[in-house]
């Protein structure tokens, strides 16, 4: 067996069903906020234009995808991060994926040259992807926190010049999982001239991209039209439309900006066998093409965090973030207490913060924090909501 597969850790909802192992819940109805899967309903033209091409099945898809769909994704970037027409070649740098999770993984396998030192460097807390995807490319994995004095954005300024010399693959998110901070343009562009000078790749997952409340986040790629980096050299950007569209069990998403990298990953990924199927690739058509559903998935997220903080104003400490589903409050009690408790007593599960965060010099920057996905319609949060302020009510 791979020896790197010892350094996984258990992924965090399983550690979460062992901590609420042995408990006896009220007995009320369980509402979910730990897991950020998307709860409202997908589109009905979506669903359509499935059901219309199921006859596509009998087709063996292409790894690299349909040309349809290729020009629909950089169309849309284009006119979502101000691109100039026509900027994103749909032949060269665009490539379909079957959700960003798969691709995150297998990016990090082709990229990663281990016959010399190499790092890996990631936010924390991170989606739990990034580091498992380290480990079994047989490199490390070094962590930036992000904490509310730096705004929930790593202090890059703060990174040793020998960790940047070893670095061939920074992750940023943005909007943050679970923070739901933003990275501004200032910060990207100094990503980018640090890219330039310790030559090592920026893996952009913009995968909450299209949920905000104000101002657009904006994307690595915008960021690099804006400074004239055209051919997007170092840059890959991740999207997917489980969060914009209500679509996580489409598994539909795509890598896009350098050309020359993508050229090596569509190599990897012909051996991976890992093609999207002609009938999602159809409907993943239909969705990049339409932008209403998505305004109207936004506005039902602002109700949802506009009616939970309302409730919880007061009783945690808390804000609202600059995007994403989350909610990432500090907490007094430790982070695992308080969701075993929380569970026990209202029957609404929350996920620790210490469970998506590793402990650094400085500490683990999710400890005393947990994360709560409003992914469920607006009545079960504003309950969840009510619980949690009789829960800490009761406590005080």
């Amino acid at each position: 067996m791979n020896p790197d597969l010892l350094k996984l850790q258990a992924y965090p909802f399983e550690r979460l069903a062992q901590l609420k192992a042995n408990t006896n819940p009220v007995d009320l109805p369980h509402i979910a906020l730990s897991i950020g899967e998307p709860k409202h309903q997908p589109p009905q033209f979506v669903l359509d234009t499935l059901v219309k091409n199921l006859d596509k099945l009998s087709n063996y898809p292409a790894t690299k995808g349909i040309l349809e769909l290729r020009t629909a994704i950089s169309q849309w970037l284009e006119q979502r991060f101000n691109l100039s027409p026509n900027r994103v070649d749909a032949e060269r740098q665009v490539l379909p994926v079957n959700g960003t999770r798969e691709a995150l993984f297998a990016f990090v396998q082709a990229v990663i040259d281990k016959s010399k030192p190499a790092l890996v460097v990631s936010p924390n807390p991170f989606y739990q992807i990034y580091e498992g995807a380290a480990f079994l490319a047989g490199t490390d994995i070094h962590f930036l926190n992000c904490t509310k004095d730096n705004g929930y954005i790593p202090d890059y300024d703060a990174v040793a010049p020998e960790v940047w010399q070893q670095c061939q693959l920074l992750f940023i998110c943005s909007p943050g999982n679970p923070t739901g901070a933003v990275t501004s343009k200032q910060t990207l562009k100094k990503l980018i001239a640090l890219a330039d000078q310790y030559d090592f790749i920026i893996a952009s997952d913009e995968c909450y991209s299209e949920l905000y409340f104000a101002a657009p986040p904006p994307g690595l790629l915008e960021v690099c039209e804006e400074i004239g980096r055209t051919d997007f050299k170092r840059c890959v950007v991740f999207h997917s439309l489980s969060k914009r569209s209500n679509l996580p069990g489409l598994r539909s998403g795509f890598v896009a900006g350098d050309a020359e990298i993508l050229k090596q990953f569509l190599l990897y990924r012909t051996y991976h066998g890992c093609a999207m199927p002609v009938t999602s690739q159809l409907a993943s058509i239909a969705a990049w093409q339409d932008e209403r559903h998505v305004i109207e998935n936004r506005a039902l997220y602002t109700e949802k965090f506009d009616a939970v903080l309302d409730i919880l104003s007061g009783q945690l400490d808390l804000y609202k973030p600059d995007a994403s589903f989350y909610l990432w409050p500090r907490v007094e009690m430790s982070d695992t207490d308080f969701a075993r408790e929380l569970f026990q007593r209202t029957h609404v599960t929350v996920l620790p913060g210490t469970f998506i965060a590793r402990p650094t010099a400085t500490g683990n920057p999710g400890a005393h924090h947990i994360r709560m996905a409003l992914v469920a319609g607006r009545a079960e949060c504003v309950e969840a909501a009510k619980r949690i302020r009789s829960f800490l009510t009761a406590g005080s």
